[in-house]
C-alpha cells in the first residue's frame, strides 16, 4: 500500500434539495478517497445519490456539508476564481453523449471551449484540439467541422471524452457513460477510457448501476443506497465476498448464462423507502432479511472488516463485533 496522499479525498459529504413537500438529502455523509492512477466504481440503484455525489465533487452545485480536497486543496473553501482554475484539472463525462454536445456548434469548438475559456493561444487551441480528436479515434479533418447530430451516439460520446482530455485533467468524473450507449459501442468506449487512463495516468470516478461494467473497470468500489455508503473496497473483496445485504442482493440479481446455476439469494421485499421520509436507523432495514430491533435504533457507520473493505452493517457476518451475528440466507452466489 503507498504512503502518497490520496489525489481525492471526500469526508462527511451531505448534499440536500428542496422539493415539493420538504427536503431531500440525496447524499448523507459520504466518503471515500481516490488515488493517482486508480479507478473507483460507484454503484447502487437509480435514485441512490451517485450523480449528485459525482456533480458535488465537482461543486456543481457544491455540497451543504462536508469536505472535498483535491490534491490537498478544500474545493469547498475556494473562490470562484481560483475553483475555475482547479476545474481544468477536474473534467467529467455525461451519461447521455448527444444533450452533453451544443447541437449548434461545430465539433471543433466543442472540444476547444474550455482552453477558449482559459485563454489559450489560438494555435495551440487548434493543435491540441486536433489532438484530442485523434486519441479518441476521430479524424479531426473529417469530423472537426460537423456537428453533434451527425454523429451516432458512441461517436459524441467520443467527442464528449475529447471535450474533457484536452484540458489535461488528472480526475475524470465519468456518469453512466456507456448507458445509453448499445452493448458493442459499450465496449469500444470502456476500451476507450481505459487507454486514456494508462496513457495519462488518470484517476477515474466511475459512476454506474451496471455491475458487470464495474467490476471490469474499477480498482475499488463503493456500493450506496439511499444516499448513504454501505460498503466500499477492493473489487476482488466487495465482490467475492460480499459483506452487506444489500451488496449481496445486487450480486444476486446479475444474470448467469447457465441454466443449471444454483439460485440466488431471496429477492428483495417491499419498495425503496422515499427520500424525503428515510428509516430510522439502517436505511436498509426495511428492505434486508437480517433486519433486527438494533438496526431501527442506531445507524450502521462503515468499519473495517478486512484489508481495504468497509461495511456499514450491525450483523455483518464478516463483523468482529458480532460473532454471532446470522450469516447471509443461504443460496446466492459469493
Amino acid at each position: 500500500m503507498t504512503s502518497e496522499p490520496p489525489l481525492l479525498r471526500v469526508e462527511n459529504m451531505v448534499k440536500r434539495f428542496r422539493v415539493p413537500g420538504g427536503v431531500v438529502e440525496a447524499v448523507s455523509g459520504v466518503g471515500f478517497t481516490l488515488r493517482r492512477g486508480q479507478t473507483l466504481g460507484l454503484v447502487g440503484e437509480s435514485g441512490c445519490g451517485k450523480s449528485t455525489t459525482g456533480r458535488a465533487v465537482l461543486q456543481l452545485p457544491p455540497p451543504d456539508e462536508g469536505t472535498v480536497r483535491f490534491d490537498g486543496a478544500e474545493l469547498t473553501a475556494l473562490s470562484r476564481r481560483d475553483l475555475r482554475e482547479v476545474r481544468r484539472r477536474l473534467q467529467i463525462v455525461w451519461q447521455d453523449p448527444r444533450s452533453a454536445l451544443n447541437p449548434g456548434r461545430r465539433v471543433r469548438d466543442v472540444v476547444a471551449e474550455g482552453l477558449v475559456i482559459a485563454g489559450r493561444p489560438r494555435a495551440e487551441i487548434g493543435e491540441r484540439v486536433d489532438a484530442a480528436l485523434t486519441e479518441v479515434g476521430l479524424d479531426p479533418a473529417v469530423v472537426a467541422d460537423r456537428r453533434p447530430h451527425e454523429f451516432s451516439g458512441g461517436q459524441c460520446q467520443r467527442v464528449a471524452i475529447a471535450r474533457a482530455l484536452v484540458l489535461g485533467p488528472e480526475l475524470l468524473i465519468c456518469d453512466e457513460p456507456v448507458a445509453s450507449l448499445d452493448v458493442s459501442v459499450q465496449a469500444q468506449v470502456l476500451n476507450l477510457l481505459e487507454d486514456v487512463k494508462a496513457r495519462h495516468g488518470l484517476s477515474l470516478l466511475f459512476i454506474s448501476h451496471d455491475l458487470g461494467v464495474v467490476h471490469n473497470v474499477s480498482d475499488r468500489v463503493a456500493v450506496m443506497y439511499l444516499g448513504r455508503i454501505v460498503e466500499i473496497g477492493d473489487v476482488s473483496s466487495v465482490y467475492g465476498a460480499p459483506a452487506h445485504p444489500y451488496t449481496r442482493a445486487l450480486l444476486d440479481s446479475v444474470p448467469v448464462p447457465d441454466p443449471l446455476a444454483p439460485a440466488p439469494g431471496p429477492p428483495l421485499t417491499g419498495e425503496v423507502p422515499s427520500p424525503l421520509n428515510p428509516p430510522s436507523g439502517c436505511r436498509f432495514r426495511t428492505r434486508c432479511p437480517m433486519a433486527r430491533p438494533l438496526c431501527a435504533e442506531r445507524m450502521p457507520e462503515l468499519r473495517e472488516i478486512g484489508d481495504d473493505h468497509q461495511v456499514a452493517c450491525h450483523f455483518s457476518p464478516k463483523s468482529p463485533k458480532s460473532p454471532e451475528s446470522p450469516a447471509f440466507p443461504q443460496g446466492g452466489r459469493p
